[in-house]
């Protein structure tokens, strides 16, 4: 992406009020970002689901200025953004209707991949879920996934780092910008999701962890897989939010079952009785229920990076 272009799409999506959905909108009308922002406010309105309230931020000024001080970050960072309408925009997430325009890339990682899947649950994870996410890592390694899940403590962290263990490409989805690290104490993990896979997010570098940002972390989460497997989760979370999601996009949804005493297997279990998730005990279920065929995928040629990125 050219970086005027680039500009003006960071000053879309830097505008109040205006989600991805409606972005997409303005954008499919006018042709690019530039265009929208030299169109007339009384043609844009007539867009259908675009009113003046969702108009009433697009052309203030600051909004470019913004972008201007992000552009230079991301060249400054080597930062790759990714353009919803471009080669290299996830393909899985380019079906998601609410997916962003722009998402941001640090780190090689091979969304050309079919096989790509979404490991999240709860950050109290008990030795249960922990044996089940190292058994089934080991055991799907011949089939050579993509690991996606969102950095977080307990499931997630479990995961990336597994899948790390059995040379499996992984992708940890940030709900705040590059600047940050959250959690702090897994700033010792980064160089290590450097070496096999790297980090994604939407949001702009020095965007903080807020609340928001991780429900809108988990529709990424949940877009860019085939499939979501909810390992451990208690009857509310953002485990089964993103499971949710999941199943909006029409996604499959797995979930581990336990013993009904187990407070963190009550959201797996209530996923597969209310027929929202199907049950899975092994990679053997997996591969059988995403109908992987059993044959070595090509893995891609990535050149090996002599210096990690800090942050």
């Amino acid at each position: 992406m050219k970086e005027e272009e680039l500009l003006y799409a960071l000053a879309l999506q830097k505008t109040k009020g205006i989600g991805s959905i409606n972005l997409k909108k303005l954008i499919e009308v006018c042709g690019n970002p530039k265009e929208v922002l030299k169109e007339k406010k009384e043609t844009l309105k007539k867009i259908n689901g675009i009113g003046n309230f969702k108009l009433k931020h697009l052309f203030e000024k600051t909004n470019l200025l913004a972008a201007e001080k992000e552009l230079k970050m991301i060249v400054e960072h080597k930062i790759k953004p990714l353009y919803f309408l471009e080669d290299g925009y996830p393909k899985n997430l380019k079906n998601c209707i609410d997916g962003p325009i722009l998402l941001f890339q640090e780190g090689d990682f091979d969304f050309e991949n079919p096989r790509i899947i979404t490991i999240v649950g709860t950050r109290k994870m008990t030795n249960y879920g922990r044996d089940f996410c190292e058994r089934l890592l080991f055991d799907i390694k011949e089939y050579q996934p993509i690991i996606v899940s969102g950095f977080a403590y307990g499931v997630d962290i479990c995961a990336h780092l597994e899948a790390l263990k059995n040379n499996l490409q992984t992708v940890a989805v940030l709900a705040h910008g590059f600047g940050q690290v959250y959690p702090k104490t897994h700033k010792k993990y980064l160089s290590k999701v450097f070496e096999n896979g790297g980090f994604m997010t939407e949001f702009w570098h020095d965007e903080s962890p807020l609340p928001s940002n991780f429900l809108k972390r988990n529709r990424i989460v949940a877009g860019l897989s085939e499939a979501t497997i909810v390992v451990e989760s208690a009857t509310k979370g953002g485990a089964l939010v993103t499971a949710d999601i999941a199943n909006s996009y029409s996604r499959d949804v797995f979930a581990v079952p336990g013993r009904t005493t187990d407070y963190f297997s009550r959201g797996c279990n209530a996923l597969i009785r209310d027929h929202k998730a199907a049950l899975i005990n092994s990679a053997e279920d997996l591969v059988s229920l995403l109908d992987w065929k059993k044959r070595a995928l090509k893995k891609p040629s990535v050149q090996p990076q002599l210096f990690k990125k800090k942050r």
